[in-house]
């Protein structure tokens, strides 16, 4: 059972690996897979063109700045919806909205592009309210500022759902008899809260915080690649939609493989320090 899984790893995972020599190379796509044996061998000089890009200097510090805006509102949302479903007592309805919000995990970013943009796009649902209000039509998609917001907001709708699971799982495994005692004390529900769920969260709260920090360096290609275009490139270009725009659009391959590797290096060792910090802070071990 096993086999097709690891077959599909291989393929997809292991044998691009292949692919990293490029970044020491100036690589010649015209000779096809001979080029990676038989181009140029540069050493570290697509790095030094990397590091001397400033184009690279901005994806970078987009990248950190749209990754800790989701890190952070996805710290804190899922846990907030997680203590307020909690205290639905009406079953069906609980389940219902928990049902509700985590749909659109399952959505790809290209369906949730459509939506968004028919929303804030110049002919979209908005502005066409706009246009009744008489107000001067916006591109929403096109200004920095709004963009970004956008970018937080629909990453916030898709996955705060799906995450609010986790914090559910830890709630229900609280003893009851903690909140029994609580109420005998005169606690009402917002110190019981603040008393007993908070605490009895607080192990799966500081472990998704601890390992969210692996991902700073993922912006989210899928999203960004989808809705972002060149008037916000100054704001939403990341290091992941650089490395395509150089490398595939741009052809540049070894330029583009060299930023690819940084952001997989240093990906790697975020990975690995949070892993760490996961261990001796939330005693959470994977191996």
């Amino acid at each position: 059972m096993l086999i097709p899984a690891v077959v599909i790893v291989f393929i997809y995972h292991y044998l691009p690996m292949f692919g990293v020599v490029i970044a020491f190379e100036n690589y010649d796509w015209s000779k096809g897979l001979n080029g990676f044996w038989t181009s140029q061998f540069v050493g570290w000089a697509n790095f030094n063109r990397v590091f001397g890009d400033p184009e690279f200097s901005q994806a970078l510090l987009n990248t950190l700045r749209i990754s800790v805006l989701k890190i952070v509102t996805m710290f804190f949302v899922p846990i907030i919806v997680a203590i307020l479903l909690n205290e639905i007592r009406n079953m069906f309805a609980k389940r219902t909205i928990q049902t509700l919000i985590y749909l659109p995990h399952f959505l790809s970013w290209v369906v949730l592009a459509g939506i968004i943009t028919n929303l804030f796009g110049p002919d979209g649902v908005i502005n066409g309210f706009r246009s009744s209000l008489n107000l001067e039509p916006f591109n929403y998609l096109t200004d920095n500022g709004s963009f970004l917001a956008i970018l937080i907001g629909s990453n916030i709708w898709k996955e705060f759902g799906f995450s609010t699971i986790v914090y559910l799982a830890a709630i229900t495994g609280i003893d009851p008899g903690l909140y029994e005692a609580a109420m005998v004390d005169g606690a009402n529900r917002l110190q019981q809260t603040w008393h007993v769920t908070l605490p009895g969260m607080l192990p799966i709260i500081v472990l998704q915080g601890v390992l969210s920090l692996g991902g700073i360096l993922n912006a989210g290609f899928d999203q960004i690649y989808n809705l972002y275009s060149v008037p916000v490139y100054g704001v939403a270009d990341v290091i992941d939609t650089l490395v395509f725009r150089k490398g595939f659009q741009g052809g540049d391959y070894s330029l583009g493989a060299a930023m690819g590797l940084f952001n997989a290096v240093c990906g790697m060792a975020l990975i690995v320090t949070s892993y760490m910090l996961a261990k001796k802070v939330a005693h959470y071990e994977i191996f």
